[in-house]
């Protein structure tokens, strides 16, 4: 049978009561994060155990757009905003800061950023120029923050790959950057030259300092080629996991798997795969 006392107690908890929506997401994190009637899982939690929580839910949002799944992309969005109202009720709780407080700086910034649109600035303004003037006001923001270095405020925690283009952009501001795509592409030569030589010559330490070269300059090349290499990676694992999972299909039909194949075998199911996808998109 089921427990009514249990089931009553739902039906009358007054989180019942609160409007859905914003106020009554954050009356959920309130109670959860409560000592006394709380969860303890979600009363044990810190910035630095969420974090990694909060970046994942970026990624899957990310991941739903690449798919164009929108119907996922409302949950994972519920599930990125549910990141932001726990970190705020941590540091409400602390006596730092509220959402409200979160939601008041962002919508300042925006306003500030956007004089073409809430301010007495002509529209008539193109998109390069939108982006120029949009540079101006953030270096502004940093210098009032005493972020004087060109590099100053590239966040540490991005990731390696996204935060390399990130610096790239910074510098190139200033006119630190190559002006022509043919220069990264020899320099995206130079640094392979010097993998190989780094590999056949060297220790592994070296090889990991070459290999972290290349992989910069490559961010560089997807730059100025006006290519986001986030998304091309995501693009490239999306695809070899397609082909590969059509090699277990194949080997499948033959009751195989593919610890019980070789290379040969799964090399030319994977051309197969490859052939029969050009196949479909001509």
């Amino acid at each position: 049978m089921p427990d009514t006392a249990k089931t009553d107690t739902a039906k009358t908890d007054p989180i019942h009561d609160v409007p859905k929506g914003m106020d009554q997401l954050l009356a959920i994190m309130r109670r959860l994060r409560d000592p006394d009637t709380g969860c303890p899982w979600d009363v044990e939690q810190t910035y630095a155990t969420i974090a990694p929580y909060t970046i994942e839910e970026a990624y899957e949002v990310a991941d739903a757009i690449e798919r164009g799944a929108m119907d996922e992309l409302r949950g994972e969005l519920g599930d990125l905003l549910l990141q932001v109202v726990f970190h705020s009720q941590m540091a409400e709780e602390e006596g730092h800061f509220s959402f409200s407080d979160v939601a008041d700086e962002v919508a300042s910034k925006m306003i500030s950023r956007h004089p073409h649109v809430f301010g007495d600035e002509s529209r008539d303004k193109s998109a390069d120029q939108q982006t120029r003037d949009w540079e101006k006001v953030k270096a502004a923001e940093r210098a009032a923050k005493g972020a004087t270095g060109v590099l100053d405020d590239v966040a540490v925690g991005l990731p390696a790959l996204l935060r390399a283009v990130k610096l790239q952009k910074r510098a190139a501001r200033v006119g630190f950057d190559w002006p022509s795509t043919d220069q990264v592409l020899a320099k995206m030569q130079e640094e392979a030259a010097e993998l190989i030589e780094a590999k056949d010559q060297l220790g592994p330490e070296e090889v990991v300092e070459e290999m972290g070269d290349l992989l910069f300059v490559m961010a560089n090349l997807a730059r100025h080629m006006g290519v986001d290499p986030e998304a091309a990676l995501r693009g490239a694992n999306a695809k070899f996991t397609r082909r590969f999972r059509r090699i277990e299909d194949a080997l499948a039909q033959q009751a195989k798997t593919p610890a019980d194949s070789n290379l040969e075998e799964m090399d030319a199911l994977w051309d197969a795969a490859k052939a029969e996808e050009k196949s479909r998109l001509k």
